[in-house]
């Protein structure tokens, strides 16, 4: 088994951070094998390199490595790339096409951002993770296929999957070892051998003096947060190589070419409300109106007994019960549950009831019944009369009364046309 150091001069790796040579010693354990590795960290780390030492390590080493950046690949076409198609199983497939898994067999595959494989090429993937069976796009044969797959991603895999965007039973076939590259930030003692390695690299290529940093320089570098990574950490010394006559750097110059995040800016707060805030305003209002509706019948009900049996202390219990429901169980106000108190429960007393009906009675059912026809508590209705009284008040002025609505003067325009005012 080859040593760490050999294996980072093998692969052109630079750095001798502990949790960076733990990756590597990682995978060097697991080439021999024909595991599954997921390897994770943020974009710009370097994930391509450990695939490659897998695969060069392993017995594998002899056959086809295919590198697969699965987010460049649109959607409608990754299956076919993947696993190939048949001569006319889509528009454009003039011929019979042999997909990845066919060509590396025998090899191994690198998927790169797995993360962003559509929900239905993950289930593809898991049935040839399972048992190496794939069938092409357009066909009803099941072909075999004995590859090893190497995953990567920058995404939060559990994030993804709590978002339902990627399959829990593909991620664990996936990361049956799973292989982390720290960031940059995390390899300070790192970055200033980086960044020689690539001022080096870009003197020899340009036909230019190297270029060197003063201490302060160096200072800036190591105390830069480098959220691009290696990436850009080679960006910024190809552009200082390319552009500066004066070889030697300080700590002025190369704080023109990184970028200013230390400034502590106000955080932008999103004030436009989402979706399911809408929806849950939309329900608190429903079911507002439905209690109205439920205290409404019920105080309908009482009514009608007293008008009825007219003997009030019946229905005393009734009313001390309406009146709880509809205030709650506050202990810091008292209320007079005495019905005969209530000016809204009173009627005049009669000692019996027969077919003819008083005048007086007669209108209170009358109102009863006014009260039944007009129950319901159309939003409908009420959102019309708002918009018609506004636009009465300002006019006819949409603008105007989309202000006083609270809502834009594009929504008004279209309740408009659909009230048909």
């Amino acid at each position: 088994m080859e040593s760490i150091q050999a294996i980072k001069q093998r692969f052109g790796i630079i750095g001798n951070d502990p949790k960076l040579n733990r990756s590597i010693e990682k995978a060097i354990q697991v080439a021999p094998t024909d595991i599954s590795v997921l390897v994770t960290g943020e974009s710009g780390v370097g994930k391509e390199s450990i695939p490659k030492i897998i695969h060069q390590l392993s017995h594998r080493k002899h056959g086809k490595y295919i590198a697969v950046n699965c987010g460049a690949i649109p959607e409608g076409t990754i299956d076919s790339e993947l696993f190939g198609h048949e001569k006319g199983a889509f528009t454009g497939a003039t011929a019979t096409r042999s997909g990845y898994f066919e060509v590396a067999d025998g090899g191994t595959i690198f998927l790169d951002e797995v993360g962003e494989l559509p929900l239905t090429t993950q289930v593809r993937l898991l049935r040839v993770l399972e048992n190496g069976e794939f069938i092409k796009v357009g066909s009803s044969k099941v072909q075999q296929t004995n590859v090893r797959i190497v995953a990567a991603t920058n995404v939060n895999m559990f994030e993804a999957i709590k978002k339902e965007k990627f399959r829990e039973d593909l991620y664990y076939r996936l990361s049956t070892i799973e292989i982390n590259l720290p960031p940059l930030r995390e390899r300070k003692e790192d970055i200033h051998l980086l960044f020689r390695k690539f001022a080096s690299d870009f003197a020899l290529k340009y036909k230019m003096p190297t270029i060197k940093l003063t201490d302060d320089a160096v200072a800036l570098l190591v105390k830069f947060r480098w959220n691009g990574n290696i990436r850009q950490l080679r960006n910024v010394a190809e552009q200082v190589s390319v552009l500066e006559q004066n070889r030697t750097i300080n700590g002025v110059t190369l704080q023109n070419y990184l970028p200013n995040t230390s400034t502590n800016l106000p955080a932008v707060v999103n004030n436009s409300k989402s979706e399911s805030d809408f929806s849950s305003e939309r329900e608190i209002l429903y079911k507002v109106l439905f209690d109205m509706k439920s205290d409404l019948n019920d105080l309908k009900k009482l009514t009608m007994k007293l008008m009825e049996n007219g003997n009030i202390s019946e229905v005393q219990k009734d009313n001390e019960h309406l009146i709880q429901k509809i205030y709650g169980e506050d202990k810091d106000e008292e209320f007079d549950t005495n019905v005969e108190d209530l000016e809204v429960l009173s009627i005049p007393e009669h000692t019996e009831v027969n077919d003819s009906i008083p005048s007086e009675t007669e209108d209170k059912y009358h109102f009863a019944e006014e009260i039944e026809e007009e129950e319901t508590l159309s939003l409908h209705d009420k959102e019309l009369e708002l918009i018609k009284k506004s636009l009465e008040r300002h006019s006819g002025k949409r603008k105007l009364a989309a202000a006083e609505l609270g809502i834009s003067e594009r929504t008004l325009y279209r309740k408009i046309k659909q009230f048909d005012l």
